[in-house]
């Protein structure tokens, strides 16, 4: 059983950055595609970013290419996201997800349920 704590969310203006992390414990971390998605009150959870293995293939929604950049450091037992110019509408619950997906591509990576794990969460809110 795998269990993940993200953390680093917050209040911040439009234009400004956070980093997000998520705390993976009670199994092999490096095993697990990591992925990040996100839930805005009223809408529907949707996918941010995936990052395979050794980080070697990464994927991100349209609304957050060349803004967000996902990693991991399976030495720390940790995937991040970097969000750079906050956006109003990047308000919502991040979450973060782990998978053992069969296949990974952009496709795969955005399916909620291809992840068998979920963190309870972090509030990120951008002001106007």
């Amino acid at each position: 059983q795998v269990q993940l704590v993200e953390s680093g969310g917050g209040l911040v203006q439009a234009g400004g950055s956070l980093r997000l992390s998520c705390l993976a414990s009670g199994g092999t971390f490096s095993s697990y595609l990591m992925g990040w998605f996100r839930q805005a009150p009223g809408k529907k959870r949707e996918f941010v970013s995936g990052i395979s293995r050794i980080g070697a293939n990464k994927y991100y929604a349209d609304s957050v290419k060349d803004r967000f950049t996902i990693s991991r450091d399976n030495a720390k037992n940790t995937v991040y996201l970097q969000m750079n110019s906050l956006k109003p509408e990047d308000t919502a619950v991040y979450y973060c997800a782990a998978g053992t997906h069969p296949i990974w591509n952009p496709e795969s990576a955005a399916r909620t349920y291809e992840y068998d794990y979920w963190g309870q969460g972090s509030q990120v809110t951008v002001s106007s």
